[in-house]
């Protein structure tokens, strides 16, 4: 149970960043009229920070095997945002490559926030 509610936590953290980091990409990009090459990196780059972050926190909480909760969090960060891009109506057939990259950055950085902690 407690490590249900670390993973949460984790994953709610996550979460934050994410809508503080994307405020701010939003806000760059009215600012500066970015191309949208750089918004893909910058949304990139926020995955990374986020599931990071969630991985970080879970593991601070969780004693044992640090770097699967860290992957587990990566996991669930990507699920949740890919039911969220199913829900809005996206087609994944034509961005399969782009879903898979996303997928290893999530679960990676995740495990490395594990690790780190």
């Amino acid at each position: 149970m407690k490590k249900g509610i670390s993973l949460l936590k984790g994953l709610l953290g996550g979460y934050v960043l994410t809508l503080g980091l994307l405020l701010l990409l939003t806000l760059l990009v009215y600012r500066f009229h970015m191309p949208e090459t750089g918004v893909h990196i910058g949304i990139c780059a926020i995955y990374v920070l986020a599931c990071f972050l969630a991985g970080f926190l879970c593991g601070r909480q969780v004693v044992n095997k640090r770097f699967l909760w860290g992957l587990l969090a990566g996991g669930l960060y990507f699920v949740v945002l890919l039911l969220a891009s199913l829900l809005a109506g996206h087609q994944l057939t034509e961005e399969t490559p782009r879903t898979l990259l996303v997928l290893f950055l999530c679960t990676a950085s995740g495990m490395f926030g594990g690790m780190i902690s």
